[in-house]
C-alpha cells in the first residue's frame, strides 16, 4: 500500500502531475502534418517514432529529480527555488512546441530553445546543493535538448525563410 502521507510520495505525485501536464500540452501542440513532413531534415535526425519514448523517459527522470530534490531540500526557500525552476522549465518546454509546431516558426523556436537549455541547467544548479542524485537525473534532459537545439538549427538553415513562406520542396 502507498503511504500518501509520506513526503516523497506526495512530491512524486505532484511532480508526475506537472510532468504529465507538460507532456500532454506539448503533445497537443505538436502537429505532425503536411507542413512538418515537408521540412527538409538532416540525415542524422532521429526517426519520428523515437521522440515519444525519449520524451517519456526524460519526463520520468525529471519527475524523480523533482521529488528527490524536494525531499532533500533543507527548507521552504530551497523547495520554492526547485518549484520555480521546474515550473519555468515546463513553460519553456511547452513554448518550444508552440513556436515550432503550432506557429510553424522553427526560427523562433531556435531562439526559445536557448532559454529552455538554460532553464534545464538552472534546474541542475538548483538541485545540486541538496541532491547530486537529483541533479544527475536531469542531465539526460540537458543532453537531449542540446541535440534538439542542433537539429532545430539545422532545420532552420535548410528551410528558411519562415513566417508565411512555405519551405522549399526537394
Amino acid at each position: 500500500m502507498i503511504d500518501l502521507s509520506d513526503s516523497y510520495t506526495q512530491a512524486i505525485i505532484a511532480a508526475a502531475i506537472g510532468a504529465t501536464l507538460v507532456g500532454a500540452i506539448g503533445g497537443f501542440l505538436t502537429e505532425i502534418g503536411p507542413w512538418y513532413r515537408s521540412l527538409r531534415n538532416p540525415a542524422w535526425k532521429p526517426p519520428d517514432w523515437a521522440f515519444g519514448p525519449i520524451w517519456t523517459v526524460i519526463l520520468v527522470l525529471v519527475t524523480i529529480a523533482a521529488a528527490k530534490g524536494w525531499v532533500a531540500a533543507p527548507d521552504e526557500t530551497a523547495r520554492q527555488a526547485i518549484v520555480i525552476s521546474f515550473a519555468v522549465n515546463g513553460l519553456l518546454n511547452i513554448g518550444w512546441n508552440l513556436f515550432f509546431f503550432k506557429l510553424r516558426r522553427p526560427d523562433w523556436a531556435l531562439i526559445e530553445v536557448a532559454f529552455l537549455w538554460f532553464s534545464i541547467l538552472t534546474m541542475i544548479i538548483v538541485l545540486l546543493p541538496f541532491s547530486v542524485e537529483a541533479a544527475l537525473y536531469v542531465a539526460p534532459y540537458l543532453v537531449w535538448v542540446s541535440i534538439a537545439a542542433l537539429l532545430n538549427r539545422k532545420i532552420v538553415l535548410l528551410n528558411q525563410p519562415f513566417g508565411g513562406v512555405e519551405p522549399p520542396r526537394t
